[in-house]
C-alpha cells in the first residue's frame, strides 16, 4: 500500500513513544520495586470539577446529543466571550469564536484556512512538536528559529525580521509555551505582531496555557494588543489545561471576523461539530463555583512549580528561565549527563544526550520524563522536560529519588 508523502513527513510524537517505553518498563518491574513516577505527559492530574461532570450527565440523560452548529453552541460561544471579559477585560464578540474538537482541530482549521503549499511559518525552537506538524499537513514549511534562555525561549521581533522572506506567511507562537512554560513579554509580542501585520502576514498564538499564568507581567492575551493588532491575531485555546478537560476534546479559536466563514466551511466538512456532550458540559466551567475551583487549582500548580524547580536547580538540573505559566520545567541536563558518563547527542537523535538520560532515569529512578528531541532541532540533547502536573507528594518523591541517585 502506498503511503502519502504527507504522512511520511510527519515524525512520531516522541512524548508518546517515551510514555510507551515507561509503561512497558513499569509492567516488567520486579515484585516490590517502587512504582514509576510519570512526569512526562502534560496532563493535569485534576479532572473536570463536579458541576462540569453533572452537566455532562444531564445532557446525556436529557438526550441533548444532536449535532450543534459547526461553530459551536451559541450559549458556549457567549460563555467564552464572557470569560474573556471577566478574566482579561477584553470585549470579544461571540461571533469571532469557533468551538472546535480540541486545540488540535483549532490549529488544523487555522492552518488550512491560511497556509498555501510552500508558505513558510516562523516558529521558536524549542516549540510544541504537533504545531509544526499542523503547518506541514497544510503543505506549509515550519521554519524553526533557535531561541535560547536569553530570549526566554521565545521569538523576538528581531528574530522575525531577520528570518522573514518572500515565502513567509506569518508566525506561530505559544505563550505560555510548551515545553518551557515561558511567555512572551507584552511589548515584545506587540512588536512582533506589528511587524507581521506590516508585512501582510498572520500572527497565530497558541494560548492554551494562558489560564495557568502565575505572573502579572505575562498573563495577558494577545487578543488585547493595542492599535487593532489584537483584532488581527488568531488565538488558539482549549478546555484541556486550565479547565482540566483533556479527554473531552474541546477547544476554540478566536478569529478576525473576515476569517470566520472560511473556518466554518472547513469545520462543517472536516468535523461537522465538536462533541455535543462536551460542549454542554463546558458551559458549567464558567459557573462561579467552577471558576473558584479552577483558581484554587491554579494556585496549587504554582505551589508545585515553586517547590519543584528550586529543587531541580539545587541538584544541578538547572532550569535557566523560571516558567511563568503552564506546568513544565525545561532543565539543562548537561551536567548530569557528564556525571553519569552519557555522551552528548550524536548525529542520531536517539543516541546520547537527554534522550539517553531519559531512559537512564527510568532505570535508575523509576522516573519518566521527556527528552528535548520532540521540541526542536537546535540543541535537543541539552534539555529535558519535566511535567509538574502531578500532586506535590509525587513531585517530592521524584526529588528524593533524584537526590539519592546523585
Amino acid at each position: 500500500m502506498r503511503i502519502s508523502q504527507r504522512a511520511q513527513r510527519v515524525e512520531p510524537f516522541y512524548v508518546m513513544e517515551l510514555a510507551k517505553a515507561a509503561a512497558e518498563m513499569a509492567r516488567e518491574a520486579r515484585p516490590g520495586q517502587r512504582p514509576m513516577i510519570y512526569l512526562n505527559i502534560g496532563e493535569p492530574d485534576f479532572t473536570a470539577p463536579p458541576l462540569v461532570q453533572a452537566a455532562a450527565e444531564r445532557a446525556i440523560h436529557d438526550g441533548r446529543s444532536q449535532y450543534t452548529p459547526a461553530t459551536g453552541l451559541p450559549a458556549l460561544r457567549e460563555a467564552i466571550s464572557g470569560w474573556y471579559a471577566s478574566r482579561f477585560g477584553l470585549d470579544i464578540h461571540p461571533g469571532r469564536i469557533v468551538v472546535t474538537a480540541g486545540a488540535s482541530a483549532a490549529l488544523q482549521l487555522a492552518c488550512l484556512a491560511l497556509i498555501e503549499a510552500g508558505d513558510e511559518v516562523l516558529m521558536p525552537d524549542p516549540c510544541y512538536p504537533c504545531n509544526r506538524q499542523f503547518v506541514q499537513a497544510a503543505e506549509g514549511t515550519p521554519v524553526l528559529i533557535p531561541s535560547g534562555p536569553e530570549d526566554r525561549f521565545q521569538l523576538s521581533a528581531e528574530h522575525v525580521a531577520a528570518a522573514w522572506r518572500p515565502a513567509t506567511r506569518g508566525v506561530l507562537l505559544a505563550s505560555p509555551s510548551n515545553p518551557t512554560g515561558t511567555s512572551i513579554a507584552r511589548d515584545e509580542l506587540e512588536r512582533i505582531a506589528r511587524f507581521v501585520r506590516d508585512q501582510g502576514g498572520v500572527t497565530l498564538v497558541d494560548e492554551i496555557y494562558l489560564g495557568l499564568s502565575y505572573e502579572e507581567a505575562y498573563g495577558h492575551s494577545a487578543l488585547g494588543l493595542p492599535d487593532g493588532l489584537g483584532d488581527q491575531v488568531i488565538s488558539i485555546n482549549s478546555f484541556s489545561k486550565y479547565f482540566n478537560m483533556t479527554g473531552w476534546r474541546l477547544g476554540w479559536l478566536v478569529l478576525p471576523p473576515a476569517l470566520v466563514p472560511a473556518v466554518e466551511r472547513l469545520a462543517q466538512n472536516l468535523f461537522i461539530c465538536a462533541s455535543t456532550i462536551a460542549q454542554h458540559a463546558a458551559l458549567a466551567c464558567f459557573a462561579p463555583e467552577s471558576l473558584a475551583e479552577y483558581e484554587r487549582r491554579r494556585a496549587e500548580f504554582k505551589a508545585r512549580r515553586d517547590h519543584f524547580i528550586p529543587a531541580l536547580n539545587r541538584l544541578g538540573l538547572t532550569v535557566p528561565v523560571m516558567p511563568d505559566g503552564a506546568f513544565y520545567a525545561w532543565a539543562d541536563v548537561r551536567g548530569l549527563c557528564e556525571r553519569w558518563s552519557i555522551p552528548p547527542q550524536g548525529s542520531r537523535p536517539d543516541e546520547g544526550g537527554s534522550w539517553a538520560l531519559a531512559f537512564e532515569l527510568m532505570r535508575r529512578c523509576q522516573l519518566a520524563t521527556t527528552p528535548g528531541r520532540d521540541f526542536g532541532l537546535a540543541d535537543p540533547g541539552r534539555y529535558l522536560r519535566f511535567s509538574t502536573a502531578n500532586a506535590l507528594p509525587q513531585l517530592q518523591e521524584a526529588v528524593a529519588r533524584l537526590e539519592a541517585a546523585l
